[in-house]
This record gives structure tokens, sequence and C-alpha cells, in this order.
């Protein structure tokens, strides 16, 4: 009688084995199990834009990337609301209706627009020191001419940067921003973040 409950034991754990493989099969098979002991490489495909490349050899180390490359990176990863600041002097020293409007897009630019100079909008990234990610704007300015025009931004870490623009009857350009607000941007110290 022994030998018989071992020989069902041995059948049951048999047919649990069977079970099992034909339950898992399936699920194997829908996940695109490849079962090729040799794994096959990735090939990309054949595109006219990667024709004139040269191709990878093996253990080839790749290059550093340059600083370049991480900023446009760094552009591409920021995602952000729009903001918009303005700033108007009350006319004294300037024509009537000037504003001065900053506004960011969706990727974190920052932008400068002198109602002086109708749709016109001067990338502050030009200036030295500006943020990669604006995430808010404000802005400021004071009633001489020339006078000052005070251009804060935040990055998405919560730090502050500022420019100081000297006003004069020209309407700012991208021609002439880099020379009207100097140094460019400067982190404004302890900002609370």
């Amino acid at each position: 009688m022994t030998k018989l409950a071992w020989v069902a034991r041995g059948i049951s754990a048999v047919s649990g084995a069977v079970l099992l493989g034909a339950l898992m099969a399936p699920s194997a098979a829908a996940q695109g199990v490849d079962h090729d002991p040799q794994p096959k490489k990735k090939t990309k495909a054949s595109h006219p834009a990667n024709a004139g490349k040269p191709a990878k050899q093996a253990g080839t180390v790749k290059p550093a990337r340059s600083e370049d490359d991480r900023e446009d990176e760094d552009r591409r990863k920021c995602s952000t609301s729009r903001d918009l600041a303005t700033a108007a002097p009350d006319y004294l020293n300037f024509p009537g209706g000037l504003i001065f409007t900053v506004a960011t897009d969706r990727h974190g630019h920052a932008f400068l627009n002198d109602s002086r100079n109708p749709g016109v909008w001067v990338n502050l990234g030009v200036l030295a020191h500006a943020p990669k990610c604006v995430t808010d704007t404000a802005a400021s300015v004071t009633e001489a001419n020339p006078g000052s025009l005070y251009i804060t931004l935040q990055d998405r870490n919560g730090e502050l940067r500022r420019a100081t623009c000297t006003t004069s009857d020209a309407p700012f350009t991208r021609s002439n921003l880099v020379a009207a607000c100097g140094t460019g941007f400067t982190t404004l110290q302890d900002t609370p973040v």
C-alpha cells in the first residue's frame, strides 16, 4: 500500500508541474518572451537622419557631454505653466502707454516685450546668468528716464535672480538688451526656498 501512495504522490507532483507549465505558457507568450538562448541585439529603425552617422563600435567610450548638451537636456525636461508680469511708469519722461511685459512659455523660457516695439519678444536667455527653467516672473520700473527696469525670475528650484536694465528713449531689442542690462542676472541672496 505504501508503494501505491508514493506512486500517487509522484503522479500528483508531475501533474501539478505540467498544469503549472500550461498555465504559464500563455502568459509568457502574451508578454513576448523570447525563448532563444542567444539574446538578440536591438536594431534601430533606419532613418534618413541617421544615414550619415557612423556606426558605433563595440568597446568605444562615449564622449562626455558638453555643457551645451546638458543645457539642451534641461530645457527639454523643463515644463511649466505660463507666467506674466507687467510694469508701467506713470508716464513721467516716457511716452504715454508704455508697458514692459515679462512672460514665460511652457518650456521655462522668459521673454521681454517693450510696448514701443509691438510684437517683438526678446528672449531673456541672452543675458548672462539667466535661469534655465523659469517658473515665475516679476517686473518693476522707475519713473526716471533714463531709469531702471527690474526683472526678477524664479527658477524651478525656487532661486530668485534679478537683472537691472537701464531704460532710455529707445525700446528694448535683442541687439541693445545685453548692453542695457550690464552684468545680466544676479542671484538674490538668502532666497527663502
